[in-house]
């Protein structure tokens, strides 16, 4: 895994090095996303201001936040759903491209598939039905020797064993409140789904970052802000899945093994 690295920017913001390439996963990168409030620093910017490609799992805010991708710059590449990118060019972004579950796109070595997601693609959500709407999906990231899974936002789905095996799997493992609405994975739905993906390495993702303001301060959320993670470590050793779990703080480096375990 010469010249690969991640870096857990926090929620479900990731910074991918391989293949040459510098790509990021749904950037939330400020201190407030409409009524959540960052409970982590932002990150700071030498870890997104060199990004080559940015990828859009589904329209939530918290998932494709506007500020964030105008601090990250309109010409950026920035790969969105099929039928969602008229929505965010018009908003002034000029390099938007689309993609569908299955299809693939590719960025200099690294090809990028679109993979199935369980979870409302709505902009505002699951119960409204006008505004900008297209299917969510995950994305199979990989430069023929390395590959990544990146779920975004997602539920269990049958098709996800056919995804594997992957080197390493970013797995949401809880969100931004008190409680998980339909289309997401907690600990331990998280845990079968890295045995689904027949995972080398998961990192934990989607957890400890966001919170409604004010909520923080309540002692369900701060375990909330930390236990997540720690769960589904748990989940996957009692599980029996031949998958180092790599537990990352927000803004952390991910420390990945040495190449030669990972042989």
């Amino acid at each position: 895994m010469s010249g690969f690295n991640l870096r857990f920017l926090g929620h479900s913001t990731v910074r991918l090095e391989l293949g040459g390439r510098v790509v990021l996963t749904d950037p939330v990168l400020t201190s407030r996303i409409g009524a959540l409030t960052r409970v982590v620093p932002a990150p700071d910017p030498r870890y997104w201001a060199d990004a080559d490609l940015v990828l859009i799992s589904h329209l939530h805010g918290d998932h494709l936040h506007l500020p964030s991708l105008r601090l990250i710059g309109a010409s950026t590449r920035i790969v969105v759903p099929r039928g969602s990118g008229s929505w965010l060019a018009k908003r002034g972004f000029r390099h938007v491209e689309e993609i569908a579950e299955g299809e693939t796109i590719t960025d200099g070595d690294l090809r990028i598939t679109a993979t199935r997601a369980v979870h409302s693609g709505h902009r505002w959500g699951p119960r409204l039905t006008h505004g900008p709407q297209s299917a969510a999906v995950g994305h199979l990231v990989t430069d023929g020797a390395t590959t990544v899974y990146s779920a975004g936002d997602t539920d269990l789905f049958d098709e996800m064993a056919g995804l594997g095996p992957v080197d390493v799997a970013l797995l949401p493992v809880w969100g931004w409140g008190p409680n998980l609405g339909p289309g997401h994975l907690d600990p331990e739905r998280a845990a079968v789904a890295a045995g689904l993906l027949r995972a080398r390495i998961a990192v934990p993702v989607h957890w400890g970052t966001l919170a409604v303001r004010g909520l923080s301060r309540t002692a369900r959320m701060r375990r909330l802000l930390i236990d997540p993670p720690r769960r589904f470590a748990a989940a996957v050793a009692a599980a029996g899945h031949p998958c180092d779990v790599l537990l990352t703080e927000p803004g952390e480096n991910v420390a990945l093994p040495a190449t030669t375990d990972l042989a």
